[in-house]
């Protein structure tokens, strides 16, 4: 056995500043007193019996629920089902073992493996069940009241101090559903990052889209300290080969020769983008899926057709793309990283004041310039 290093028995290094700090005492003080003055109420008005009102492992479902809100220990299911089925498991262990300290470590080591099959592990659900193993809690009722009431008060309140201090609460713990093509701009995908929590196999004390944006934002921080503040205007090729909207197929493909590019921006007279053209537009258009005679096809393609009407496209605006992503001349290169990296782009327009063309930015301008900066 190798026995942990020195730095892994001292406490990490804080980075919650003293706002949040202040948050979330203040916000379990409050839940709290809510919930003890509203427990002791029903309790005095309405069960008739004498119990506690007021249950301890309830201190730690506060931690969780106000420092913490975004923890998947700390969402409302956690909380009142965690404690209250704990609480079960302790009483019932209370009854059917007579020795404390047997009866206090089989309802702890139960209620984990219940909170884990009923996906509700909570950390006070086992004060929960030690409390009630050793106190010898005789009424099953004590579970419900105040096990389960007082939970489900402070939840109620933690739902709104967090919301309303700007901490969402309960906190989204499946990961939202991909829009239309998935995620194009980072590394790795949904179904890579749920294969690697799989394969880790542990509790992680924080919620998957939250752990997604903490990946995807060091990943841009990252972009960030290469390129520092290098702006699109620093790098882009500012003398663009345009063409507009009826310019011919055959003059637009001449230009893409001619001038060795990959994309021509579609124009307006005000030299607004109002799509793009490329190698693959053209090539999709022309139906080349079949190898066979495709150069004879895309000749014919692109050929200008003599008489006045025509089955196939004849200008740029009929096969170009419609949806063109542009960026500002005034933005982060880093930003764009990304896009060109794993995105598939090839060539993004710059725009400048007014929306109008000012340059492109290519996958050659950025690896130049990441070239200079490494």
């Amino acid at each position: 056995m190798t026995w942990p290093p020195m730095r892994a028995w001292l406490p990490a290094r804080l980075t919650v500043g003293p706002t949040e700090r202040a948050r979330a005492a203040l916000g379990a003080a409050l839940g709290l007193l809510l919930t003890g003055l509203l427990s002791r109420w029903v309790e005095s008005h309405w069960t008739g019996a004498t119990v506690p009102w007021l249950v301890a492992p309830l201190g730690a479902s506060a931690v969780l629920v106000f420092a913490v809100p975004a923890s998947p220990l700390a969402q409302p299911w956690s909380v009142v089902g965690g404690n209250t089925i704990s609480a079960l498991i302790g009483i019932a262990c209370a009854h059917l073992i007579p020795d404390p300290a047997w009866a206090a470590a089989i309802a702890v080591g139960l209620a984990i493996g219940a909170m884990f099959a009923l996906r509700c592990l909570h950390p006070p659900g086992g004060a929960m069940a030690l409390l009630t193993a050793l106190s010898g809690v005789g009424s099953f009722g004590f579970a419900w009241f105040p096990a389960c009431f007082n939970s489900v008060l402070l939840v109620l309140a933690g739902a709104v101090y967090n919301s309303a201090t700007r901490r969402p609460y309960p906190h989204a713990q499946l990961a939202a559903p991909p829009g239309p093509g998935g995620d194009e701009t980072h590394r790795f995908s949904d179904a890579d990052l749920d294969a690697v929590l799989e394969r880790y196999g542990q509790v992680i004390d924080v919620s998957r889209d939250d752990l997604v944006a903490l990946l995807h934002a060091a990943e841009a921080e990252a972009y960030r300290r290469r390129f520092g503040a290098t702006l699109c205007a620093d790098i882009m090729t500012r003398e663009v080969v345009t063409v507009s909207f009826g310019t011919e197929l055959q003059d637009a493909w001449a230009l893409l020769r001619e001038h060795r590019i990959k994309a021509l921006p579609v124009v307006d007279r005000a030299r607004r983008v109002v799509g793009i053209v490329t190698l693959a537009d053209f090539l999709r258009h022309a139906d080349l899926d079949i190898h066979e005679g495709w150069s004879a096809r895309l000749r014919s393609f692109i050929r200008r057709t003599p008489a006045t009407h025509s089955d196939k496209p004849e200008v740029v605006g009929q096969i170009m793309t419609r949806q063109v992503r542009v960026a500002s001349e005034d933005r982060p290169v880093a930003e764009l990283v990304p896009l060109f990296a794993q995105g598939g782009h090839h060539h993004i327009p710059i725009v400048g004041p007014e929306a109008r063309l000012v340059g492109m930015l290519t996958q050659s301008d950025v690896v130049s310039a990441l070239s200079r900066v490494s």
